[in-house]
């Protein structure tokens, strides 16, 4: 059974969304008389869902990392920065690269080339 949504509670939703939608080509479907916003990726993969976080519950996740395969970690991050997102220094793993940042919600993100690593 594949995993095809993940949920964010979002202090500010429409912030959060702008965010995905900017830096990784989400398109966002919000249903008149839904109170969750879902981001579409449109390029395969889980879709992303934004619900209103309760007055109490508290941002980030220390234990949960969204990660996104990007072929080419570097340009990616440069393309980032360009755009308002900074990702932390560019880390070399068994055969690949990734970078760390935070979402509007102080979500640990991250952006890896692990998929596209040569494993022959």
């Amino acid at each position: 059974m594949p995993l095809n949504r993940l949920v964010i509670y979002a202090k500010n939703v429409e912030v959060t969304a702008k965010f995905y939608e900017k830096h990784f080509g989400f398109k966002a479907i919000n249903m008149p008389g839904d109170r969750t916003v879902e981001l579409v990726a449109e390029d395969g993969g889980a879709n992303l869902m934004l619900h209103q976080a309760a007055k109490g519950q508290r941002s980030g996740q220390a234990i949960v990392k969204l990660v996104f395969d990007v072929e080419d970690v570097e340009a990616f991050c440069r393309q980032c920065a360009e755009n308002g997102l900074e990702f932390g220094a560019i880390h070399k793993a068994d055969g690949y690269l990734f970078a760390n940042a935070k979402d509007p919600c102080q979500n640990s993100i991250s952006v890896s080339s692990r998929a596209f690593k040569n494993n022959g």
